[in-house]
């Protein structure tokens, strides 16, 4: 469990599940298991009134404490309730350490889509969908792989803000929510691109979402460290807007729909605006130079290979002479 994407790959993907935005609540040494699951089960049931038959549940294999508190304390039907091994259900902090079993909250999206319960061997596809993963912070690791009980254990939970937007607003794409839905479609209407799904708006919209939430925490582009990472969040979002055909920065002109939608949760977009609105502005029309001229010779370069391998020398001549980032060859060669 807990195997969410970090600050460098937010969007990259454009997959429809990725979780962008977390919402999470801990317990240090008060409640525990049952709370935890009877709270996560009050909010998703009688909060949010999702129908409980919607919902499947994944307990550890060694967490008989988590299975008897869904089956008989929350009376969910155990049918909905599997036990996984440690790739799936154990978080750990690294080789030593904090660590403990978890418990996933899916989602079952309906049977027009492909997938199948999450239980063992199974493939959920994109049917049934996590939403929420409570840890149970229980142990330390030693270094010889031995686990000892913490003297205080803790709760830490999970759930994915666009993943649970999809569900109570009865979509399956979180690139079709409020949160995003409004910055896809101005996307489209820059570069002109009348498809909506297609993948490089997506990653336009949440990069650019990104990328202005950083600014406004004052990260600037630069090239080393946290900055390096904007700069290269701007950067992949940039080339999928000249990708598209876009030769003006648009970057900037998104801005003002991400205000718009975010502006009452968030007022560092209202106070960083005009900062936001120049960097960005900036970062893309030194990028779209830089990237015209490299990938001119990028292309003349990939026209000549044969055996599906791009010469590291002509990679360096890219970085080194024109300042073509090594990581944004890597990244346009893997497509």
């Amino acid at each position: 469990g807990g195997k969410h994407n970090d600050l460098d790959n937010v969007g990259y993907t454009a997959r429809h599940h990725t979780f962008f935005e977390m919402l999470g609540n801990f317990s240090f040494g008060d409640y525990f298991k049952e709370d935890a699951i009877s709270f996560a089960w009050e909010l998703l049931t009688e909060r949010y009134k999702i129908d409980p038959k919607k919902l499947w549940i994944t307990v550890h294999d060694s967490d008989d404490e988590s299975e008897e508190i869904w089956i008989k304390k929350i009376g969910i039907d155990p049918e909905r309730v599997s036990r996984l091994g440690d790739e799936d259900n154990f978080w750990t902090m690294g080789d030593t350490g904090p660590c403990g079993p978890c418990s996933e909250i899916f989602y079952d999206h309906g049977d027009h889509l492909e997938g199948d319960p999450p239980r063992p061997g199974n493939e959920p596809g994109d049917r049934y969908i996590e939403v929420w993963n409570l840890v149970f912070t229980q142990f330390d690791k030693s270094q010889d792989g031995s686990l000892k009980p913490l003297p205080n254990p803790c709760v830490d939970t999970g759930m994915g803000l666009e993943r649970m937007a999809a569900v109570l607003q009865n979509e399956h794409n979180n690139y079709d929510t409020d949160i995003l839905k409004a910055i896809v479609v101005k996307a489209g209407e820059l570069t002109k691109e009348e498809d909506l799904s297609n993948p490089s708006l997506r990653v336009i919209a949440d990069h650019l979402r990104a990328s202005s939430f950083l600014i406004a925490e004052g990260i600037l582009p630069s090239n080393e460290g946290r900055g390096y990472v904007l700069r290269r969040i701007m950067r992949r979002g940039m080339r999928h807007a000249h990708s598209l055909g876009s030769k003006d920065p648009v970057f900037y002109k998104l801005f003002d729909i991400l205000l718009n939608e975010m502006k009452s949760s968030y007022p560092e977009l209202i106070t960083g605006k005009e900062l936001i609105i120049e960097t960005l502005k900036n970062e893309e029309e030194k990028f779209s130079s830089l990237l015209e001229r490299g990938m001119k010779i990028l292309d003349e370069n990939l026209a000549k290979i044969s055996n599906k391998t791009f010469p590291g020398s002509t990679a360096f001549k890219l970085y080194d002479t024109y300042g073509f980032p090594l990581d944004l060859t890597a990244d346009i060669l893997k497509g």
